[in-house]
């Protein structure tokens, strides 16, 4: 793309692990696939056939978030987090990608721990599913 300007405030941590999801958490839960996570927002895959989230709704999502330590160990931290779908797009006829910003942030910058570039893509290898 030319002329493009990042407008990201923090880097996202890029990730496929399964994200629970619903309007209301004392209802029936979905399941999706996280695509991203920042302290502030996330992004996640859904099927089209199930209740699909929609721009402006406010959703409840549970996840986990890898931590790293410095020994090359991790922990998954675990997450229940409100927030406003900020935008939904078609990936294809079978899955959507929704973007949603949370209503409280994460207390860590999940993208920007320690490590980086070719030592992160190997350490996020080992947690993806």
């Amino acid at each position: 793309m030319v002329g493009f300007e990042e407008r990201r405030r923090e880097k996202r941590l890029r990730y496929h692990w399964p994200v629970w999801y619903a309007e209301d958490f004392s209802d029936e839960l979905f399941q999706g696939q996280m695509v991203d996570v920042s302290s502030g927002g996330a992004a996640f895959t859904c099927r089209v056939g199930e209740v699909s989230p929609y721009e402006g709704q406010e959703v409840t999502t549970r996840f986990s978030v890898p931590r790293f330590g410095r020994d090359e160990s991790f922990d998954m931290a675990s997450f229940t987090r409100s927030g406003r779908v900020c935008r939904v797009d078609n990936v294809n006829v079978f899955v959507r990608r929704v973007a949603m910003q949370f209503a409280e942030p994460l207390s860590f910058k999940p993208g920007e721990q320690s490590g980086g570039g070719a030592e992160e893509e190997k350490r996020m290898r080992a947690v993806t599913i």
